[in-house]
């Protein structure tokens, strides 16, 4: 789909803004969908660590009712023997009292029947206990086994992504400081590029250096077919001043897909791989200055593991 879209927007651009208002707010409409669905995969892991929260603390719940139902039924089986042996007791009378009147006789049978209704009251109440114990040991035993699944699928994700950090720090190292950073954080990669180290003002076209360090990121990335790469462009303040594009929105986006075609080219899967325009709406520094203008003009390379491993076992 992306191919589509970024031919049409070559033929479009090469008419020389020929094609219908129409055509166009299509292909915005789709790049706005297709970085819509990109944010929604990208949150949805930043919600993975509010529900292993949650599945904790209902684990921590459960090991407290667990110890009061533990508490409960070491008291019924207190009450249990008491009443056993206070019914032995009355057995014991009973037969001293055989010899006694039969009004005393009937009194203590009553007595006895009343002592057995409670024992088996009693008995009822500490099988339901002990049937409800083992329910709860069995949720409690379902729920640790979930948590623990879960916490080593976010680990295995960490340690594959601070791998892939590590590689790519390596492959581009001789970039790094020149306008370009790496940096691994909330379980993402942010690889971020000055517009000095990959385009002219005003210009999409990618320099030499510039397609050098893009070339070197697409042979890592090329290597973690499930990686979801997140093409950012933005630019600094100032209105953008030429006739082929409209304003610096356009600028952004055309050299976000400018950087999409390189990794395209150089084996990144094309179905990993999502532009977006920001324009000058998230700077990272003033626009006052001179040197802030310059770290706002960048392209941002965000790097998210693919989550559907752990949407499915949630899902379960």
């Amino acid at each position: 789909m992306l191919k589509k879209i970024a031919v049409l927007i070559i033929i479009a651009f090469t008419l020389n803004s020929c094609v219908s208002k129409k055509v166009y707010q299509e292909l915005e409409s789709k790049f706005n969908k297709l970085r819509s669905s990109n944010l929604e995969l990208i949150k949805e892991k930043d919600n993975l660590l509010t529900i292993k929260n949650e599945l904790e603390a209902d684990i921590k719940t459960l090991k407290s009712e667990l110890t009061e139902l533990k508490a409960k039924k070491e008291i019924l089986d207190n009450e249990y023997v008491a009443l056993q042996n206070k019914y032995k007791n009355l057995e014991d009378s009973y037969g001293v009292l055989s010899t006694q009147s039969s009004k005393e006789l009937a009194e203590q049978s009553r007595k006895n029947q009343e002592l057995l209704v409670q024992l088996e009251e009693k008995e009822r109440k500490l099988l339901e206990e002990s049937i409800r114990l083992e329910e709860l040991n069995r949720e409690l035993s379902l729920r640790s086994e979930e948590v623990d699944e879960l916490q080593n699928l976010i680990k295995a994700k960490e340690a594959q992504m601070q791998k892939l950090k590590n590689a790519i720090s390596s492959a581009l190292h001789n970039f790094e400081g020149n306008g370009l950073t790496v940096v691994h954080k909330n379980g993402k990669i942010y690889v971020s590029m000055e517009n000095k180290l990959l385009f002219n003002s005003g210009s999409w076209a990618v320099g030499s250096e510039g397609k050098k360090a893009v070339e070197q990121l697409a042979g890592v990335l090329s290597e973690n077919t499930d990686i979801n790469v997140l093409i950012e462009g933005h630019t600094d303040n100032v209105p953008y001043k030429g006739t082929t594009l409209i304003d610096n929105w356009d600028l952004s986006v055309k050299r976000a897909t400018a950087i999409v075609r390189i990794l395209k080219d150089k084996g990144v899967n094309p179905t990993q791989i999502t532009a977006a325009g920001r324009s000058e709406y998230i700077p990272v520094d003033s626009n006052k200055t001179t040197e802030g203008k310059a770290k706002n003009r960048r392209i941002e390379i965000i790097l998210a593991p693919n989550l559907d491993e752990i949407s499915k076992l949630l899902k379960e």
